[in-house]
C-alpha cells in the first residue's frame, strides 16, 4: 500500500506526551519533516491530540500522536489530560519529553511501565532545561538536529510483536487455493470492499496464494467450477453456518472476524471467553464495543443481530453498547464483553481492552467468535 492508502490501523503508533511547552509539537515536526503541529511559547497551545501519518526510514508507515501537555492548569485542563491519557491506550511506543516537572514525569512513567507500554525519554531544549537527561535522546527539534539520533533509537525500541504480526497465523502456504465468501450487504461502503477484506486478499497474494472470491449465493456453484477442495474458506461471519453447511467437511473454515481476532487481541482469551456465553442468563449484562463509529442499519451486526441472539438463548439480558474509542475504564460490572473485529484500532488498542478485562476478572471475545460458538461450529474454525 502507498502513504496515503495504508490505514492508521496498520501504522506503528507513536504518541508524544510531556508537560506544556517541553517541545512535543516541534518533535513531532522534525520527525515528520513539515509543519504538522502548531509550535507556540505559548503554554497548551496543543489541546485535542494532532495526528500526522508519515513515513519513517527503516519503519515504514507510522502514525505521529501530538496530545496536551500533563501539567495543563487551564479551565479544560483535566479533560485535556484525561485525552492524552486516553491516546496511550492505543500507543505501540511513546516519546516522554523531559522538561522541568520531574514529579510528573515520574509519574507518567511510572504507568507506562505499568501499562508495558515501550518508551524512550528525548530531551528537548537542552540549554532551558536541567542538564543530568537520565539516558534521554538529546535533540533540538527547531534546529533539527538529533532527528537520526531518535530515529535510530526508534527502531530500537519498536515491539517485536509489532514487526512479528502474521495476519494469516501460517494457515496457508505459496499455492494454496483460498475461497472467500463475502456478502455485500448494507453495511458495506458503496463501491468498495471492508477493510478486512481487503487486507485478507493482500495477504494471501503476498503467500502466494489463488484467490477466489464469491457471494453467498453463488457458493455451490463456485465450488463447483474448482479443481478438487479449496486449502481454505474464509466468511463473513454473519453467513457462518450457512457456509459450514455447504462446504466439503474436509474444507478448513475461518472468517474474516476470527482473522481479525487472532491478529489484533488475544484469540485464546476470546475462545475462552465465549464459552462464557453459555452461562448466560435474564439477569446477565453484556458490554458490545464497535471501533466503528457508523450509522447503525437496520441488519447491523452488533446493534441488531448478536443481541437477538443472545436474548433467543439467554432471554431478555441487558445488553450495552459503546463505539469508536468510548470504552469503560473498569468493566466489573459485566458478565462479558464482546468486541468487533477492530480493523479501525491498532492491536495495542484492543490489548488495552483485553488487559482491562482480564484486571477485573470479565471475559470477553468477539463477533466472529461468539457467532461460530452460537451456531455450534466453533471447534470447526481454524485460527
Amino acid at each position: 500500500m502507498s502513504l496515503n492508502d495504508t490505514p492508521q490501523s496498520e501504522r506503528l503508533t507513536i504518541v508524544v506526551i510531556g508537560a506544556c511547552n517541553s517541545g512535543k509539537s516541534s518533535v513531532i515536526n522534525m520527525l515528520a519533516n513539515q509543519e504538522v503541529s502548531l509550535v507556540s511559547n505559548i503554554a497548551g497551545t496543543t489541546t485535542d491530540p494532532v495526528k500526522k501519518a508519515i513515513e519513517l526510514p527503516e519503519v515504514g508507515a507510522a502514525l505521529l500522536v501530538d496530545t496536551a501537555g500533563f501539567d495543563d492548569v487551564s479551565l479544560l485542563g483535566e479533560e485535556r489530560i484525561a485525552l492524552t491519557r486516553k491516546a496511550l491506550d492505543s500507543a505501540d511506543l511513546v516519546l516522554l519529553l523531559i522538561g522541568e516537572n520531574d514529579k510528573l514525569e515520574k509519574e507518567w512513567l511510572s504507568e507506562l511501565s505499568s501499562r508495558s507500554i515501550p518508551y524512550i525519554k528525548v530531551a528537548n531544549k537542552k540549554d532551558l532545561h536541567k542538564t543530568d537527561y537520565d539516558g534521554a535522546i538529546n535533540v533540538d527539534a527547531l534546529h533539527k538536529t538529533g532527528r537520526m539520533e531518535l530515529v535510530e533509537a526508534i527502531l530500537r525500541k519498536i515491539p517485536t510483536e509489532f514487526a512479528a504480526q502474521d495476519f494469516l497465523r501460517g494457515l496457508v502456504k505459496e499455492g494454496d487455493t483460498v475461497l472467500l465468501v463475502m456478502p455485500q450487504d448494507k453495511q458495506a461502503p458503496k463501491g468498495r470492499l471492508i477493510l478486512p477484506q481487503v487486507q485478507t486478499i493482500r495477504a494471501l497474494l503476498d503467500r502466494g496464494c489463488t484467490v477466489i472470491s464469491t457471494i453467498p449465493q453463488r457458493l455451490t456453484e463456485t465450488l463447483s467450477k474448482i479443481t478438487g477442495i479449496p486449502d481454505l474458506v474464509i466468511t463473513d461471519s454473519q453467513v457462518f453456518d450457512f457456509v459450514e453447511n455447504n462446504i466439503p467437511k474436509e474444507c478448513r473454515l475461518t472468517s474474516f472476524s476470527v482473522l481479525m481476532a487472532a491478529y489484533k487481541g488475544d484469540i485464546d482469551y476470546f475462545i475462552e471467553g465465549a464459552k462464557e456465553i453459555k452461562m448466560l442468563n435474564k439477569e446477565s449484562r453484556v458490554l458490545i464495543a464497535e471501533a466503528c463509529t457508523h450509522a447503525p442499519m437496520s441488519e447491523d451486526i452488533g446493534r441488531v443481530k448478536i443481541p437477538g441472539m443472545l436474548r433467543k438463548l439467554a432471554g431478555d439480558i441487558t445488553i450495552d453498547i459503546v463505539s469508536g474509542k468510548d470504552f469503560p475504564t473498569n468493566v466489573t460490572g459485566y458478565d462479558l464483553v464482546i468486541h468487533c473485529g477492530g480493523c479501525m484500532f491498532n492491536r495495542q488498542m484492543i490489548l488495552s481492552r483485553v488487559g482491562i478485562c482480564k484486571r477485573d476478572g470479565v471475559p470477553m471475545t468477539n463477533y466472529g467468535i461468539t457467532i461460530a460458538f452460537l451456531k455450534g461450529i466453533l471447534n470447526r474454525v481454524v485460527y
